[in-house]
């Protein structure tokens, strides 16, 4: 075992019958549930002296012992790269991200991407992402722009983390899609998961997962429509395949629509986003405002009036 930190954790008649991953993850408030069960994996975490499974049972008197493991060597490189940041703070920050930058690195790719930025501009970025995924609590596709809320802290990392996995973050898009719809907003609540036949993929299929998106018409062109969509769910790539699944894909799509000369990236922008703070617990909501591409597609600044409208609906 990696000599790291070392907790130990005693558990209370109270806690008699919780899961253990279940268990620590409530008393530990800096390791997401993941997590946990990849140190119980790895045996970084016994239970009474002895190796333990994640599904077992707590007990009164039971003693766990947690050594965390030293962190792994960060072989990525900082990197000066355009990073538009619409808020920041000592907990987290809030960057609109550019159509064409990747996340995370990943196969084939260890440069240029959102995470290289983050730290030349932030140090000790939360772990809890893993070490290429530094700060990252939820991210966009590459082709998609807009708002991404990054931790600078593990805490602040599993708080935010929290608010996605419990639907409690607001997530409002834009998009651009081809025809003119038949109804000027309703919701598509369709199962997604892996397409059957080209895995790469999503598709909405009957053993999919649930996922619920809501749409409502901004404005229609004889080229476009615009969409203000709001996902009550964070599937992937949900909003390009429910879209596609009611006959209109979003624009650029090479992969849920057609490519097009027109367009240099499926045209879907993560306009809004809005969540509690992590540490303060005030609520936050951040706007990106409209990328060069819209613009010069005729998209007018002041169709975001109808699309603040809509989305406030309910709001005192």
């Amino acid at each position: 075992m990696d000599k790291g930190h070392i907790e130990q954790i005693l558990a209370a008649p109270s806690d008699a019958g919780q899961r253990l991953d279940l268990f620590l993850a409530t008393k530990i408030e800096r390791f997401s549930r993941a997590r946990i069960q990849a140190f119980i994996r790895s045996g970084h975490i016994l239970l009474n002296g002895a190796s333990c499974r994640a599904k077992q049972l707590v007990r009164a008197g039971d003693k766990i012992i947690v050594s965390e493991p030293e962190p792994e060597p960060l072989i990525l490189e900082a990197e000066a790269l355009l990073l538009p940041i619409l808020f920041e703070d000592e907990h987290l920050l809030v960057v609109n991200k550019p159509a064409g930058m990747v996340v995370h690195p990943g196969a084939g790719v260890q440069s240029g991407t959102l995470v290289n930025a983050l730290l030349h501009h932030v140090a000790n970025l939360s772990g809890v992402g893993g070490v290429l995924r530094p700060g990252i609590v939820h991210r966009l596709d590459k082709d998609t722009s807009g708002c991404l809320v990054v931790a600078k802290h593990d805490v602040a990392h599993l708080r935010l983390s929290k608010q996605f996995s419990g639907r409690m973050v607001e997530k409002f898009y834009l998009a651009l899609c081809a025809g003119r719809f038949t109804k000027p907003g309703d919701d598509i609540i369709k199962p997604i998961g892996r397409h059957p036949v080209h895995r790469q993929k999503m598709a909405v299929v009957d053993r999919g997962r649930a996922a619920h998106t809501r749409f409502d018409v901004i404005t229609e062109t004889n080229q476009w429509t615009l969409v203000l969509c709001q996902i009550h769910t964070g599937r992937t790539h949900q909003i390009r395949v429910h879209l596609h699944s009611i006959g209109h894909p979003v624009l650029g799509d090479k992969v849920y629509g057609n490519a097009s000369a027109d367009y240099d990236r499926q045209m879907l922008h993560s306009w809004r986003l809005g969540f509690f703070h992590p540490m303060a617990e005030n609520w936050l909501e951040f706007e990106a405002g409209l990328p060069d591409d819209f613009l010069q597609s005729g998209v007018e600044e002041s169709g975001l009036a109808l699309a603040r409208s809509v989305a406030n609906r309910g709001k005192r």
